[in-house]
């Protein structure tokens, strides 16, 4: 009961917009992840001195780095698939897309085009940031069938 009301409550406020945090310092995301932490303290029943790590793998819930990452891959498979709506899916090019790329073996995998910036802050741009989490994922994750499939097998890589 404990669990079910933190998730409702806690969790997804963690998760609102949390894509938006990408590439943020360390510091930042302390915090964010002090709340995971004590929630998963407060469902578990845990004191202030045990350890929490293994409070979030008996939970199954990602650390804040992971559940921003998969955020993020899971907005890549929609835009992929057409599910998402079209602003994002324009900002994601496939590397087959691209004219100066088709004899290259990424041409013909899932990959897509990571553009490049100048500037610190445009690597936070979603146009910038998605192309690197996604292309670093295994290709039967990239490929799978279902989004329920994509989820689970998404979950057990950043696990």
């Amino acid at each position: 009961m404990a669990a079910q009301l933190v998730s409702a409550f806690i969790i997804s406020r963690l998760d609102y917009g949390n894509a938006t945090l990408n590439g943020l310092p360390q510091s930042t995301l302390a915090q964010l992840r002090r709340v995971l932490n004590a929630a998963a303290r407060l469902v578990c029943d845990l004191r202030p001195r045990d350890a929490w790590t293994s409070a979030l793998i008996d939970l199954h819930w990602l650390p804040v780095a992971a559940r921003i990452e998969f955020k993020i891959c899971m907005l890549a498979y929609q835009s992929l698939n057409s599910n998402a709506p079209a602003y994002i899916s324009d900002m994601l090019p496939p590397v087959s897309s691209l004219q100066r790329h088709n004899n290259l073996r990424s041409a013909t995998s899932s990959e897509l085009s990571v553009p490049r910036t100048r500037l610190r802050v445009g690597e936070r741009a979603f146009s910038s940031a998605a192309p690197r989490p996604w292309n670093a994922l295994p290709t039967d994750i990239k490929r799978a069938a279902a989004l329920l499939t994509f989820k689970m097998k998404l979950k057990t890589f950043f696990s």
